[in-house]
């Protein structure tokens, strides 16, 4: 494969633009999916309803609402594109690398959830589990990495 084939598609010249922005917000949605869980570990150490709980839980909204779902949108609306202009549908790598940034989207979703928990006074789980959820997105983008660059299959 010659690397001029991947200007031959929809996206054109535009693709390396398209390609670089999807990198650069897929940095800042996994920025954001690192930050937010260790707000919530400070976070669950304040007391319900004190003025140090109302601010972790203004900070970790603003996080959600300005880096995480814009982030996670638009990384999937321009991975999304680069995947019909490379025509890679067919392409067993893509098939396990969207399965795993499903899975980050996931676990976006128990981000927000457990969110609204702690705004709502619950701490249902222990600093250890907290802690450890906090790696799930470090493994997760680890996979993805070496899918998109070995390609193993």
């Amino acid at each position: 494969m010659n690397f001029l084939d991947d200007y031959v598609g929809v996206l054109g010249a535009a693709y390396l633009w398209v390609k670089a922005a999807h990198v650069t917000f897929v940095i800042f949605w996994i920025a954001g999916l690192f930050i937010v869980p260790r707000y919530y570990i400070h976070h669950q150490a304040t007391t319900p309803g004190s003025a140090e709980d109302r601010a972790w839980i203004e900070r970790e909204d603003r996080a959600r609402t300005i880096i995480l779902m814009p982030a996670m949108l638009i990384s999937w609306t321009l991975g999304l594109m680069l995947a019909v202009h490379l025509g890679a549908f067919d392409q067993p790598w893509l098939m396990a690398k969207l399965a795993l940034v499903v899975l980050l989207s996931a676990y976006q979703g128990w981000i927000v959830t457990y969110g609204r928990k702690l705004a709502a006074g619950r701490r249902e789980l222990e600093d250890k589990k907290l802690r450890l959820m906090n790696e799930v997105p470090g493994i997760l983008t680890a996979l993805i990495v070496v899918l998109v660059i070995v390609r193993p299959f």
